[in-house]
């Protein structure tokens, strides 16, 4: 009897999780990932010939990162992996994937997202200067490139992410300017009865401050961003703008920034397949429907990991956990012995609770972004301001978003509205005085990033 197509596309927490469950009951899926090896984002492994300790790269995750990269490495040979390709598509029950300079199109039984996230990012004065980045492009340059981003480098924001890389860049030795955080102080106090959920998470959370103020680095809570400034030359950035708590203005000095406001998940695929989306009010933003186990809508699609729910790296594994066993339920196979989606489910609530506290305590700041000066650029790839988007609304009337997109092309660039989307979708709302979800969600399209032309010419099956 011919094994049923079982495909995965991301190989981080949540797919390196469920590949383990699906080889565990007898199944050879196939493992589609950008990356050159599995960890995702949160456990890059660093690049042949690196030899830098485990804590060096994960800190007090050094443990889960390994065991995660031990579990990846004692399935090969029992999956198919194919790393550094591109799941460019996803419709009528194929997946379309660049490998090399070819596209190849996948036919399916059972297909599991784990696309996780990127960074959430508001389009600040000044912010197309060289020398900033992004938090998760910050950590990029110091897990796989050993290199800092800059000589003295401020870290603006809000979320976990802000504190865990601002201190990896500390520990590292790097001069860290200082923690800009938009939160205002008081918010942690109001999210502590849902963050008590996970009291060691909370834990590691006050560890990162005391390592921060050993390493002697400024941590300004409650700012207000203004502008990202260029240096003397113009060329570069050379320090950041705030209005602190108490009103006060300020200029930080720095010569590079990592910019990021927790999370966006990476849905585009899940759009291209037809899924329903729901609107999250804790996060602000759209994510695709599933069921408790993660199925989606969409027969044969299920999704896990942060590219559905923001769950972080060990609610990923779960969630990575609980769409294999759904697979195997769904195509009769018997799951391996110990599997219990009921206490994987339970673990997951204890996490859901700790993420609406996150929310609270680190919040999007939608009333900054909507009151972004009209001279903003928004749309990097399109240079479509946030006056223009503003005048969508208004002169041209677009009650949503896509309209807008066809009025003033945002979001319509090789991103398609990744950088720029949900920052766009808060200025289109405040313009129409609306609340945001009202203004809907950008549509994606095929590819979801650039890829040759020539690749699609005799795309193979």
């Amino acid at each position: 009897m011919a094994q049923p197509r079982v495909t995965i596309v991301g190989a981080g927490p949540a797919g390196t999780r469920a590949a383990e469950l699906l080889v565990a009951a007898g199944l050879h899926p196939l493992l589609v990932d950008e990356a050159a090896d599995n960890g995702g984002q949160i456990y890059r492994r660093q690049p042949a010939g690196f030899r830098r300790p485990p804590a060096a790269l994960y800190g007090t995750e050094a443990g889960r990162a390994t065991a995660l990269h031990a579990s990846f490495d004692a399935l090969r040979g029992r999956i198919e992996h194919w790393p550094e390709s591109l799941a460019w598509n996803l419709r009528d029950g194929v997946l379309h994937v660049l490998r090399g300079e070819r596209s190849h199109a996948l036919p399916f039984d059972a297909l599991i997202l784990a696309t996780g996230a990127t960074d959430r990012l508001i389009p600040l004065p000044g912010w197309t200067l060289p020398g900033v980045f992004t938090l998760g492009g910050a950590q990029i340059a110091l897990k796989a490139q050993a290199c800092a981003i800059g000589r003295r480098v401020a870290f603006l924001g809000s979320g976990p992410l802000l504190y865990l890389v601002a201190a990896q860049y500390a520990k590292a030795g790097a001069e860290v300017a200082a923690v800009l955080d938009t939160a205002p102080a008081g918010a942690r106090w109001r999210a502590l009865p849902l963050m008590a959920a996970r009291p060691a998470l909370l834990a590691k959370g006050a560890a990162l401050l005391a390592r921060l103020r050993r390493a002697g680095v400024p941590v300004h809570r409650g700012v207000t961003p203004l502008r990202l400034c260029p240096d003397a030359s113009g060329a570069r950035l050379g320090g950041i703008a705030f209005r602190q708590a108490d009103g006060r203005e300020a200029v930080l000095d720095c010569d590079a920034s990592g910019l990021g406001w927790h999370l966006r998940a990476e849905t585009q695929l899940a759009g291209l397949a037809g899924c329903g989306f729901d609107f999250d009010r804790a996060s602000r933003q759209w994510l695709p429907r599933i069921d408790a186990d993660g199925r989606s809508e969409v027969p044969g699609l299920y999704m896990a990991g942060d590219g559905v729910r923001l769950l972080g790296a060990d609610g990923a594994e779960i969630a990575g956990r609980l769409a294999a066993l759904a697979v195997l339920r769904d195509l009769g196979f018997a799951p391996p012995a110990g599997a219990d989606p009921a206490a994987l489910r339970r673990r997951r609530q204890a996490m859901d609770r700790f993420r609406r506290g996150l929310a609270i305590a680190f919040p999007w700041p939608a009333q900054l972004v909507a009151g972004l000066p009209d001279e903003t650029l928004v749309c990097r790839c399109e240079a479509i301001t946030a006056g223009e988007l503003r005048r969508s609304a208004g002169a041209l009337d677009a009650p949503e978003v896509n309209r807008a997109k066809a009025f003033s092309r945002v979001g319509m660039g090789r991103c398609q509205g990744r950088m720029c989307g949900l920052a766009g979708a808060e200025i289109l709302a405040a313009a129409r005085g609306v609340p945001v979800e009202e203004v809907g969600r950008l549509r994606g399209q095929a590819p979801v990033k650039p890829l040759p032309v020539a690749a699609l010419r005799e795309e193979e099956a």
